[in-house]
């Protein structure tokens, strides 16, 4: 049965689109990027800028974006502002769409990279109700077509779409072959891909470290061989307890002694090395405006989120690792302190600027870490660290 929310603005003058959800609810829009047919698990971001970062974060890989700012494309699309070389998620949902934009940085409108990079996608949509329905009713599996616009035939694609739980996706989203992404004066780290933002190895960058990046399945022996200083797993997307290979790895790392930073799907998967369960979230963090608490300190960050699995706080054992952030807004874990190994996680993402440098002394405190226990010296912090781009 179709669900009565409306589009919002007349589409009578622009090809036809519809999104339509796993349990019914029909939305007709007007087509934008890409003309054809995409799925996923919908889900939304509470940012008001940062779409074009957010339409190529890995860890977005095979979900729909829906934005909940109305007004999306106004600054067009900028190759500075990729996160990835390609958008990683699988459509794109908006009220009002800029066919326009009014940024002389510009390299394009964010139509025009949609179309180029074949990115379907749907405007004129009532994102906030649609935002209320799945707030309410938890995130499920949709559809955007502007081919196929039939109700009762998307509907059924929407239901017979893979659930994201217990979908590995990483492997669909690392690199083939190993890289150095940089060369400087600090510690040697080795970045696990399993969909990592270039603004992490920017910030890794800024700090003097020479980093090399290798896949997701790379074996520890050959990652050993290079001699690091410290490992980094990164961020992604998927179930992070399907991933068993990863989890070995991680455990293997953690068993060479050296120190150990993971963000996000690397967060998971230290914590599932070491007895930590995760689970799947009801509606999941993704947006540039979610609250902190340093419990050490006191401090409230405003942190950037994107993920739709958590650690499970009933499995924490305090004789394997401490809580140091949680999330003001559901108490969830927001930052973990191992105390059998030299490794810290956080769920979040520090090397994003919401706050806008609320959350980047972790790279630091990752740093000092690692300087601790293998007897390096850190290169002179500049003046001031900011986003660059790559």
């Amino acid at each position: 049965m179709t669900h009565p929310l409306r589009s919002v603005n007349d589409t009578s003058s622009r090809d036809p689109a519809k999104i339509a959800l796993a349990d019914g609810t029909v939305v007709s829009g007007e087509a934008i990027g890409h003309r054809g047919l995409t799925g996923g698990e919908l889900c939304f971001n509470t940012s008001m800028t940062g779409y074009q970062e957010i339409m190529t974060d890995p860890s977005y890989y095979g979900q729909l974006m829906m934005m909940t700012h109305p007004h999306i494309g106004n600054y067009g699309a900028d190759d500075d502002d990729l996160e990835a070389p390609e958008p990683m998620v699988a459509g794109f949902i908006v009220r009002d769409f800029t066919r326009r934009h009014s940024n002389p940085q510009a390299d394009e409108t964010l139509d025009d990279f949609m179309r180029q990079h074949e990115l379907v996608g749907i405007a004129g949509v009532d994102t906030r109700a649609l935002v209320r329905h799945i707030r309410d009713t938890g995130v499920m599996n949709a559809v955007i077509s502007s081919e196929e616009l039939d109700d009762d035939t998307l509907i059924q694609k929407a239901r017979d779409w893979p659930r994201m739980a217990g979908l590995e996706l990483a492997s669909e989203v690392t690199i083939d072959e190993p890289y150095v992404y940089c060369e400087g004066d600090g510690p040697r780290i080795v970045v696990y891909d399993f969909g990592v933002k270039r603004n992490i190895l920017r910030s890794f960058r800024q700090r003097g470290c020479t980093v090399r990046v290798v896949p997701g399945d790379t074996d520890l022996d050959d990652v050993l061989a290079w001699e690091p200083d410290g490992l980094f797993f990164s961020n992604g997307p998927g179930d992070p307890r399907s991933m068993e290979d990863a989890v070995g790895t991680v455990d293997a790392a953690i068993r060479s002694g050296l120190p150990i930073f993971g963000i996000c799907l690397g967060h998971q998967l230290m914590s599932l090395a070491q007895g930590i369960d995760a689970y799947k979230m009801f509606v999941g963090h993704r947006g540039a405006n979610h609250p902190v608490k340093n419990l050490d300190t006191g401090k409230v960050e405003v942190t950037t989120q994107n993920h739709g699995f958590a650690v499970d706080a009933d499995t924490v054992d305090p004789d394997v690792a401490r809580v140091t952030h949680v999330n003001l807004n559901d108490d969830t874990i927001e930052g973990l302190e191992f105390k059998r190994f030299a490794g810290m996680s956080l769920q979040y993402h520090p090397e994003a600027s919401p706050g806008p440098h609320d959350s980047h002394y972790l790279f630091d405190r990752f740093m000092n870490l690692v300087a601790e226990e293998r007897d390096v010296v850190l290169p002179e912090a500049p003046a001031e660290r900011t986003t660059v781009a790559a």
